[in-house]
């Protein structure tokens, strides 16, 4: 009997998906929910506004710049400012992912990658109460219905118990054939004596007489004892009662039932502790293996490059003017 966790696992494997707990970990540092939970708890503007605009219009948020699409204050805003605040890396043959945290002090950029960290192992988590609480619904919900199974099948036995007031139909049976035999012995031992009877009493003797009525109400009596064993009217005696036969035979109907009913419980049982324990035991979590590092130096902004590349830009943009300008006075 194939558990809860087997069948999800077929399931998954026929789904044909590969998506691992990296891939949905990398969508969700760049998505708009962790944005929102940690603006909730940090106030992410205030962290990255702390600069100036007008000295430090690229680092800024939110600087009055035409690469902004978003409107200013929305959390679409945020979450562009966020993907270029917090870089994520993600090697895919190692299946790591790196972070980069960019603030205008040490002490907040700490706290926002601390603060990732908490909302991802959180995410992780929460994807492995959802992983578990799947491979075992499906055990649960057979072991409910064993259970309400069950308690039917006894339900119903305990009812045939108190109509017939029975408690096993098979003792009952058993002494009912011990009676039965104990009245063949005394129909016997009262024959035998009618014999003896006749050979030395004349045909009148009330000791026949007697000896006859004593015959004739063990016969009665064993032939009504066999009328409840079934073997007389077939269904039931002169007063309307079921055969015991029949009796038994219900009865043995219903403990089937029963006993069926206590074997896929005592299955749905194992199933579900079975559905527990791979459960517990295929549960997800997240590690860091380099914490978040506090920065001693300032990296950005890196005023030279930017220089340099404003000077290379610029120069490329005053040399097609000057191309198209002559080029433009050559046609003339």
């Amino acid at each position: 009997m194939s558990s809860a966790v087997e069948l999800l696992g077929g399931i998954t494997e026929l789904s044909g998906s590969s998506s691992s707990d990296t891939d949905i970990l990398y969508k969700f540092l760049q998505s708009q929910e962790i944005v929102r939970r940690i603006d909730s708890k940090l106030n992410l503007r205030d962290i990255w506004s702390k600069g100036d605009p007008q000295q430090d219009p690229i680092f800024t948020y939110h600087p009055p710049s035409l690469l902004n699409y978003a409107p200013p204050g929305t959390i679409e805003d945020l979450t562009e400012h966020w993907l270029r605040k917090v870089k994520v890396y993600y090697d895919e043959g190692s299946g790591l992912i790196d972070l980069r945290v960019l603030a205008f002090t040490p002490e907040d950029a700490h706290t926002i990658a601390e603060e990732i960290f908490a909302e991802s192992s959180k995410m992780i988590n929460d994807l492995s109460a959802i992983a578990r609480e799947d491979a075992m619904r499906y055990a649960r919900e057979e072991l409910e219905e064993a259970v309400d199974r069950l308690k039917e099948k006894r339900r119903i036995l305990t009812e045939f118990r108190n109509n017939y007031r029975i408690v096993d139909p098979e003792a009952s049976i058993e002494g009912q054939v011990g009676l039965i035999t104990t009245l063949q012995s005394e129909l016997a031992a009262a024959m035998i004596e009618m014999d003896m009877l006749h050979g030395s009493a004349q045909a009148n003797d009330p000791r026949i007489q007697q000896a006859r009525r004593r015959i004739d109400v063990i016969e009665n009596r064993i032939d009504q004892e066999r009328r409840k064993l079934g073997n007389g009217s077939g269904t039931g005696n002169e007063k309307g009662e079921q055969a015991y036969a029949e009796l038994l035979g219900t009865y043995e109907t219903l403990a089937v039932d029963r006993q069926f009913a206590e074997e896929s419980y005592r299955l749905a049982l194992s199933a579900y502790d079975a559905a527990q324990a791979e459960a517990r035991r295929q549960s997800r979590y997240l590690a860091a293996h380099v914490k978040p590092t506090m920065a001693e130096k300032s990296e950005f902004p890196d005023r030279a490059l930017q220089l340099g590349i404003i000077s290379i830009f610029s120069f490329l943009f005053w040399a097609t003017a000057v191309l198209m300008g002559y080029s433009l006075k050559d046609r003339r």
